[in-house]
């Protein structure tokens, strides 16, 4: 089983800042992209400005 590590994932919706957390193998932008489009289904499309780090 891989081992994942909580991160905080910030991003923009429409111009509007936003932040998610997500469990994740490593805090690769795809893995985020992925998370994110869990979260948001289709309006993920429209995610901009991904910045992912460890959650304290």
């Amino acid at each position: 089983m891989t081992q994942t590590i909580k991160y905080v994932i910030k991003y923009k919706l429409d111009g509007e800042r936003r932040w998610d957390f997500a469990q994740m193998p490593d805090a690769s932008l795809e893995q985020a992209q992925e998370a994110l489009r869990k979260i948001h289904g289709d309006d993920a499309e429209k995610i901009s400005d991904i910045q992912v780090s460890k959650a304290l």
